[in-house]
């Protein structure tokens, strides 16, 4: 080279927005049970509508739908991470000494 530098240009990256996706209010992973749960009705209605009757079929799926709801939502207001809640009181009695 003789001396000058290469001058690339300059781009706006784009980084997201640091929240987690949310779709019709459901969260991150949560948005992966609804899908699960929503399958699972679908294929549940079939299974009991080809064995039982379509009265039964619809109450497999309203039950299916509305467990996996109630699970979603239940687990959702807790957090997008498990945490695990120790309960109770913890005394320590000794430390390790360094």
């Amino acid at each position: 080279m003789d001396g000058r530098e290469e001058h690339y240009p300059d781009y706006p990256l784009f980084k997201g927005l640091q929240r987690p996706l949310e779709f019709m209010g459901i969260q991150g992973r949560y948005i992966y049970w609804a899908a699960a749960t929503i399958g699972i009705a679908i294929v549940g209605f079939i299974i009991a509508y080809c064995l039982a009757g379509f009265v039964l079929a619809l109450i497999v799926l309203a039950v299916t739908v509305t467990s996996g709801a109630g699970l979603i939502l239940f687990k959702q207001r807790k957090g997008l991470h498990s945490k695990r809640q120790e309960r109770g009181v913890f005394i320590y009695a000794y430390s390790k000494k360094m």
